[in-house]
């Protein structure tokens, strides 16, 4: 069975986006892949995190990945920093990768913004880093948004230099899976942003730790316009909150976008979100629920996350034992 890696960083706030964009989709490849999951918190820390939120956050990442579907059983669900292989190949990478490539990456440019100068080296070469977090397992697909492909270039760039540099031919080159623009959930404040943890206001985005009158009092107060809802899909462009919308309803439902427009055409928006309310609240609220749950027993959350990483470690330590001898370290 092929094998896929995908991370997620434990910064607290797992939303709707990350579940209709992410978790929900490595739901259902369980039973096509072999699945490692894995909270990056090494990636995390390239910007200060308060340490005892990182701890929360890495639990309750870990309890929402669980208690919407993952199964920590039958596939591998652990915490970055437990397995050291991640740090050690990384090093490597940092020997294999150009600075050139790095300057390249567009993310480092966003996050760092006018203030590269005062940026920690390790947001600069964390796209090394995530190359390390894919190749130590051997993945041979890796589940990516839009925003992310550019980094799995990299990684196939530096799995084939390091194959080139050393004459063998050691990693593969992981192909992506690139999830449809339906689970692309933006902003209930601005259908132009991207739903995301860091904006200001709680008001725009669905929380997966939202109860149901919370997430019914949000989906009543998401921008709208002042116009029924439309009745072709080119009506959608020019109305980017009504789109929005339309696909998060479309994603819940696991339907075509278009069938829910002509659902709703011609029907004000009022009467659309208690429809939505809902859906939303059908599909969340049991993930909610089951988070609770989890989260009130951090012992088994750490139970799982450390079984996790001693399986992710069985897979890892010989292939970097295998880097090791190919580059020409003297081990013990």
């Amino acid at each position: 069975m092929q094998r896929i890696f995908s991370g997620v960083q434990p910064t607290g706030n797992l939303h709707l986006g990350n579940y209709l964009g992410a978790i929900r989709n490595w739901v259902r490849l369980q039973g096509e892949y072999e699945c490692i999951f894995c909270m990056v918190d090494l990636h995390a820390i390239t910007v200060w995190q308060d340490p005892k939120e990182l701890i929360r956050n890495t639990r309750e990442v870990a309890a929402g990945m669980i208690a919407a579907g993952v199964d920590a059983e039958k596939h591998i669900v652990f915490n970055q920093s437990m397995v050291p292989a991640h740090a050690q190949l990384a090093w490597v990478f940092n020997c294999v990768a150009r600075i050139g490539w790095l300057n390249r990456m567009t993310q480092f440019k966003e996050k760092a913004g006018k203030h590269k100068e005062n940026a920690s080296v390790g947001l600069f070469a964390y796209p090394n880093l995530m190359s390390a977090d894919i190749l130590t397992y051997k993945a041979t697909h890796v589940p990516v948004g839009e925003d992310q492909k550019q980094h799995l270039e990299l990684a196939r760039d530096t799995a084939q230099k390091f194959n080139s540099d050393y004459g063998v031919d050691f990693f593969p080159l992981p192909e992506p899976l690139i999830f449809g623009a339906a689970t692309r959930v933006m902003s209930l404040r601005d259908g132009t942003k991207k739903m995301s943890k860091s904006d200001e206001s709680d008001y725009s985005r669905i929380n997966m730790t939202d109860d149901a009158d919370t997430i019914a009092l949000k989906v009543r107060k998401a921008k709208t316009d002042l116009h029924p809802m439309p009745d072709t899909m080119g009506a959608l462009d020019e109305r980017p909150e009504a789109s929005n919308l339309i696909g998060i309803y479309a994603a819940l439902a696991d339907r075509d976008k278009q069938d829910v427009l002509h659902q709703f055409a011609g029907r004000q928006f009022s009467e659309f979100k208690a429809e939505l309310v809902d859906l939303a609240v059908s599909v969340l609220a049991p993930i909610n629920d089951e988070m609770k749950r989890l989260t009130a027993d951090t012992s088994h959350i750490d139970a799982v996350l450390r079984r996790g990483a001693e399986r992710a470690d069985a897979i890892a330590a010989p292939i970097l034992r295998d880097v090791y001898d190919i580059v020409g370290f003297l081990r013990p």
